[in-house]
């Protein structure tokens, strides 16, 4: 119980308390969406992107299938008309799943077996332990589309499970943005892979919490896998961007 209240209180911390990141979360959004556009962020966990985007005017579908947190989503966000929450994982196929939560570093609640065992051999996830699993529903993205209509944007932040996300994906949307770790970028070269698949995509990448673009302009997939081997995205995590350019 004290992990589960410590994670939760410094989820809380992390993403509702520190002045001036909401400021900078909206005006990034800014970029990529308008008011009553539909947005599906997965992962939604605390709830600061639904925050952000809710103030912009957006539709949000917000995906979380950790419990503590779909209680805070619901008492944040449970009378927003505009916001959506279900409690659901995302993968390449609808079923069932076994969820991985690490009560003390909620953050790092992660779908994929192989993705944690890979940490191992991080240093940055030296003191984490997932100490619980629970089994829980999955959906794809796919299905969400079918049910809510076409989204302006995705959000993925998944702990290793974006490729799977996107495998549940079979057509191109305008625009989305997916988590990078610096000793996991098998999982971006994953990613770009399949947004290769479903049209032509540029990219940009955000370091850290930081919701600012690192290059002034949009790249290619080979000019953003240079860029996140290189020492700046290397020191810490962060987000990659990707934009549609058909019909640009």
């Amino acid at each position: 119980m004290f992990d589960r209240l410590a994670g939760l209180a410094r989820s809380l911390a992390i993403y509702h308390a520190i002045p001036f990141r909401q400021r900078r979360l909206r005006r990034l959004y800014r970029t990529f969406v308008t008011r009553d556009d539909l947005v599906i962020d997965v992962g939604a966990h605390a709830g600061n992107h639904v925050r952000a985007l809710g103030a912009l005017g957006c539709r949000v579908v917000a995906i979380e299938p950790q419990p503590d947190f779909v209680r805070v989503l619901r008492l944040l966000f449970g009378r927003s008309s505009n916001v959506t929450i279900l409690d659901v994982g995302i993968g390449d196929r609808a079923g069932r799943a076994q969820l991985s939560i690490s009560e003390r570093t909620p953050t790092v609640t992660s779908l994929s077996p192989d993705w944690r065992e890979a940490r191992k051999a991080d240093d940055d996830f030296s003191r984490v332990r997932w100490n619980r699993t629970l089994e829980i529903d999955v959906t794809t993205i796919d299905a969400l589309i079918a049910r809510y209509g076409a989204p302006a944007f995705i959000k993925l932040d998944v702990e290793g499970s974006e490729p799977s996300a996107l495998a549940g994906l079979s057509h191109a949307v305008p625009a989305l943005a997916f988590e990078y770790l610096p000793r996991a970028l098998d999982r971006v070269e994953a990613c770009v892979a399949r947004l290769r698949a479903l049209d032509h995509y540029v990219y940009n990448w955000s370091p850290g919490e930081s919701y600012r673009f690192a290059s002034e302009t949009w790249m290619e997939e080979s000019q953003l896998l240079e860029s996140l081997r290189g020492s700046a995205a290397q020191q810490r995590s962060g987000d990659v961007y990707a934009r549609l350019t058909t019909g640009d």
